[in-house]
């Protein structure tokens, strides 16, 4: 050992083959004042962790052995010699010059509460400047030896943590931290100056809300896009009484697409969207400004009307302009750029406006409902639910299956010879598009999805009225819908009294914007 003035060396023998154990300890509750038992508490960067007990408590130790000069705890270089100790709480030092000697007192958080400096020999009561009861702590430094201490105050009394007075202290890793973590709470994280202390905390309760993999709990709060919170920079380029005109680049075409924005749009607010695909000989502006009929659903499917609480934005995408003759064709039959149109656009409207990214809704009839329909074999991760009027599952483009859960109602008309409801060759939209997302959401297998089909409630051949069947044996987060009627190829389903004489009624009184509005309504 190296030679020491004979106090400070009979110190550091005494402790230079010590074991210098650390102990954190402390309870957990909630904001309620409860005590949380199974918290997971870990002490980062030491990889230490334990579990809080059914009274919230817990308790994390450790060990490190020092070598033969007992450097983890004692520093010193011979220069001054002298003594330090402490008795119930009152520090004496004794030396035989009149060097310095600093004394620093911490409380359990490494927080500085007390500092002074002494000179010569004397005495000093450690609760000088302590007013909580708690663990503390004690640097004091004469010369270029250095001390810690443990002690224990309440205002009162004094307890040290060991017979001889003083109990060395362990200095925590920079930027280490303490941890907690329990399922329905928000995880709280405590950095840590020293590693021998007392750790009480209060967790926060999240909001309850369960999360999976892929895709959202039913009710699930709002998901803010990045437009939250700004200001839109996207310009117009036309515009009606009802909605205004945006364009946008995809690939070497210039698309195009309506929007309404809810009366008193705020940007702080995350708004629901709904999209609406028209169909073949109908244009995008249909849904916003022309007069309403069984071809011109305005607006967007019925869909604005029952907004009565403005909390939608409305989306009426263009299909590509046919060059010359000012119409619309189709939507794509042989490429994805409508995939990517739509991908862009979604990006777009997110970034630029206040929208909830997790209600994201799809609506179509006849072509607008095949394109809404390929769409949800696609951005599964992006739209919430779709809801297709006499939609085919051919004569579109389909992407590759991605093989995700999708949250889709469909409605047919039983008597539509455009896209059959059913046909001896299994392509009607009853046993492929139908069946194609039973597919994506069961996990169980053709046979399963065979099995729900036999479970299949229909409308009878030329009965009043119509049949909506929610499949129960899905999984509630993505529910599956299917409503049948006697009649042809239209999106505005009605219960008529007379078939063949469809065009007496008014659309209005469909039963469908108000059905799918409750299935839209239920995320």
């Amino acid at each position: 050992m190296k030679n020491l003035p004979l106090s400070v060396s009979a110190l550091v023998a005494a402790l230079g083959t010590a074991a210098f154990a650390y102990t954190i300890t402390g309870m957990v509750g909630d904001d309620a004042g409860n005590v949380l038992g199974g918290v997971s508490v870990t002490l980062v960067k030491e990889n230490k962790s334990t579990l809080t007990d059914a009274f919230g408590k817990y308790i994390i130790t450790g060990e490190e052995t020092t070598g033969e000069e007992g450097t983890a705890a004692f520093h010193a270089v011979a220069s001054v010699p002298g003594f330090v100790s402490v008795n119930s709480g009152v520090l004496s030092y004794r030396q035989s010059g009149s060097a310095p000697v600093q004394v620093r007192t911490f409380d359990a958080m490494g927080n500085q509460v007390f500092s002074k400096t002494l000179y010569g020999s004397g005495e000093l009561d450690l609760r000088t400047g302590i007013r909580a009861k708690g663990n503390y702590f004690a640097k004091v430094t004469m010369g270029s030896a250095r001390q810690d201490f443990r002690f224990f105050a309440d205002g009162r009394t004094v307890r040290q943590h060991n017979s001889e007075g003083m109990s060395l202290m362990k200095n925590a890793q920079a930027g280490e931290t303490l941890r907690f973590e329990a399922d329905g709470y928000k995880t709280r994280v405590v950095p840590l100056g020293t590693l021998d202390t007392m750790v009480n905390v209060n967790l926060e309760r999240t909001s309850g809300e369960q999360t999976f993999a892929f895709g959202y709990a039913m009710g699930n709060a709002p998901t803010p896009s990045k437009g939250c919170g700004k200001n839109s920079t996207l310009q117009q380029n036309g515009a009606n009484s009802n909605a205004k005109k945006y364009g946008i680049r995809i690939g070497d075409y210039d698309r195009a697409f309506w929007m309404t924005l809810p009366q008193n749009y705020s940007n702080n607010k995350p708004y629901k969207i709904l999209f609406a695909m028209h169909c073949m000989g109908s244009n995008a502006e249909d849904f916003t400004q022309h007069a309403p009929d069984y071809d011109h659903p305005s607006p967007y499917y019925g869909q604005q009307n029952l907004d009565t609480e403005n909390n939608y934005i409305f989306v009426s995408p263009e299909s590509r302009p046919i060059s010359g003759n000012g119409e619309f064709g189709p939507w794509h039959q042989n490429d994805n750029e409508d995939h990517r149109f739509f991908g862009e656009m979604l990006t777009l409207i997110e970034e630029n406006y206040c929208i909830d990214t997790s209600r994201v809704f799809v609506t179509g009839f006849s072509f607008g409902a095949m394109f809404t329909n390929s769409l949800s074999w696609e951005f599964q991760d992006r739209i919430r639910a779709v809801a297709v009027y006499a939609t085919a599952a051919y004569n579109i483009y389909l992407p590759p299956k991605k093989n995700l859960p999708i949250a889709w109602m469909g409605v047919h008309g039983k008597g539509d010879e455009t896209c059959p409801y059913k046909n001896d060759w299994g392509t009607g939209a009853r046993d492929s598009a139908l069946v194609q997302i039973l597919r994506f959401n069961s996990a169980e297998g053709k046979d399963a999805v065979n099995e729900k089909m036999t479970k299949l409630q229909e409308i009878g051949d030329n009965i009043k009225g119509h049949v909506c069947y929610d499949f129960e044996d899905v999984d509630p987060r993505f529910p599956v819908k299917w409503c049948s009627w006697n009649g042809p190829h239209r999106w505005p389903a009605h219960d008529a009294e007379d078939f063949s004489n469809y065009y007496s009624n008014s659309w209005t009184n469909s039963w469908v914007p108000k059905t799918v509005h409750e299935f839209f309504e239920q995320f």
